[in-house]
């Protein structure tokens, strides 16, 4: 069924069908099919592990996300709990050739959203002032560029909470509602642009050191994290006004390769064990919606957008970039270029915990059997819990 049918009126219909035919077909065929563990795609997976990434696969299949209303950046989202901000757009530090980018996409900075999600039991006042050496983490949320919010009910938010249960030193995260791409709005750099003006806010407004700033991103908010860091990285000691480079860098099953260079390998072996096909609507969908006027050809040549393509002539180094901890997926079909990724950041780097005077800075940890963005899903276990204490250790070791 075509992106464009299920903008139709009849999609309640079609709806209904998927509802019913999921819970009393699809279900109890996929749990015949996998009640033994030899049956699964991974032996270790529970049937509950099983079933569930049937269940998402088949939802990224008729693309259900496109049913569902997310919180965007026109609007803060209110809710019980809710610790929502306005941020002003960083049109001051757009410079070189994110200026140039800007300006052929026609996109300018604008205000925006963003949320405040505090550790439980904590009595922090909403953007209150930094404690002495206060650690704080700015989330940059998943969903292809094109879906899912900042908003703490959004499904991706789970990695926020997990990092606040877990990481005993951090009682809060700032997680920015960026533009999200279209087809006809907020392409590339749009939310490249929403992203620095979110590290300009915890830097210039609410006065953290840059050094106390952690930038997690999952996914496609994992590429924006990079690209974020690589913008302050190459442009921290050209001008004074730029804020330093953040003190650590965490990517989460990173879509490092937007080009087509890593379709093979994983991308077709792994197709079996992970919900997420490189070759689906969606991620078609995705790249024309973030590429618009640049064309697609830009995600064969921009270190921003494909920092782990493989094509000959890409070049790119990863030099003044801060300790990083990439976490990647056994099972998913990114895991190639993740691998590929991470290879040329220890090339650069080195691999270690970056703490000590010529250690690596690159931390890089692999569940054997976890599907793409396995964070986002408490049911992932125990992969979910092990990372999360991988990456608590991570962060300590730099306060110690």
């Amino acid at each position: 069924m075509s992106f464009s049918f299920r903008q139709e009126p009849i999609k309640g219909l079609y709806l209904v069908y998927q509802l019913l035919t999921t819970l009393f077909v699809r279900l109890p065929l996929w749990a015949l099919f996998n009640s033994a563990s030899f049956l699964r795609a991974r032996k270790s997976w529970s049937l509950k592990q099983a079933i569930m990434v049937k269940l998402l696969r088949h939802l990224d299949h008729i693309q259900a996300s496109s049913f569902v209303s997310f919180p965007d950046h026109r609007a803060i989202a209110p809710g019980k709990g809710v610790n929502g901000v306005w941020i002003e757009g960083a049109g001051n530090l757009i410079t070189g050739d994110l200026k140039k980018l800007a300006e052929h996409a026609s996109v300018s900075p604008t205000n925006l959203p963003g949320y405040w999600i505090h550790k439980k039991g904590t009595d922090i006042k909403v953007a209150a002032a930094p404690q002495p050496g206060e650690k704080v983490v700015l989330n940059l949320h998943g969903g292809a560029y094109i879906r899912f919010s900042a908003h703490p009910s959004d499904p991706t938010a789970n990695i926020c909470t997990g990092f606040l249960k877990h990481v005993t030193s951090i009682k809060r995260v700032f997680s920015l509602e960026y533009r999200l791409s279209s087809k006809v709005a907020n392409p590339f750099p749009a939310a490249l642009i929403d992203a620095l003006a979110g590290y300009s806010y915890l830097v210039n407004v609410v006065g953290f050191s840059p050094a106390d700033i952690i930038i997690v991103g999952d996914s496609a908010g994992a590429n924006l994290a990079h690209a974020l860091t690589r913008y302050l990285v190459e442009n921290a000691e050209r001008d004074v006004k730029f804020p330093a480079v953040p003190g650590g860098l965490v990517l989460l099953s990173p879509w490092a390769d937007l080009s087509t260079s890593h379709d093979q390998g994983s991308a077709t072996k792994f197709a079996n064990s992970d919900y997420l096909s490189v070759r689906s609507e969606t991620v078609h969908v995705a790249k024309r919606a973030i590429t618009g006027p640049h064309g697609l050809g830009i995600t064969e040549t921009s270190r921003y957008l494909s920092p782990g393509c493989l094509l000959p002539d890409f070049k790119i180094d990863f030099n003044g970039f801060p300790r990083t901890f990439i976490v990647g997926g056994g099972a998913e079909v990114l895991i190639d270029q993740i691998r590929t990724f991470k290879g040329r950041m220890i090339q650069d780097l080195g691999e270690g915990d970056g703490v000590k005077n010529g250690e690596g800075k690159v931390r890089y940890y692999e569940a054997p059997d976890a599907i793409h963005d396995y964070l986002v899903f408490p049911w992932h276990e125990p992969e979910r819990s092990k990372t999360l204490e991988a990456i608590a250790k991570w962060v300590a070791a730099a306060s110690g």
